[in-house]
């Protein structure tokens, strides 16, 4: 696949970043995998580090991919989304510095696992 160094993914995780919360999302996973509240995390990540397939396709394939927490997104790219519009998880799809919801919170929960979301990420990036 081409990568064309202008255009990239941001994923933001409905989570917030730090060692602690770390912890506490995974044992939130573990205790009530239903009830957690970032569908993007359970995709990529288990409880304590990322999924081999989702870690396999995002270092071979070629394509740019920004990983940021909520709180580390809004800090970051405040100038591009308006805090209260945005719902997370969320995937933008970023060219020449304008940012495009390529996946929004309810099409990231309908995904189901990692391979969904390679192969529509591999659809698109081949456009």
């Amino acid at each position: 696949m081409e990568n064309t160094t202008n255009k990239y993914f941001v994923f933001v995780y409905n989570a917030k970043s730090g060692l602690g919360n770390a912890l506490l999302d995974g044992a939130h996973k573990i205790l009530s995998p239903d009830s957690y509240s970032c569908s993007l995390c359970s995709i990529t990540h288990g409880a304590f580090s990322e999924n081999n397939r989702w870690k396999e396709f995002r270092e071979s394939s070629g394509i740019k991919m920004e990983f940021l927490h909520k709180d580390e997104f809004l800090r970051k790219y405040a100038d591009k989304v308006k805090e209260g519009e945005v719902h997370f998880p969320i995937i933008f799809e970023v060219e020449n510095g304008s940012f495009k919801t390529f996946l929004d919170r309810e099409n990231i929960d309908g995904l189901g696992d990692q391979d969904a979301l390679i192969q529509i990420i591999q659809k698109q990036w081949v456009k």
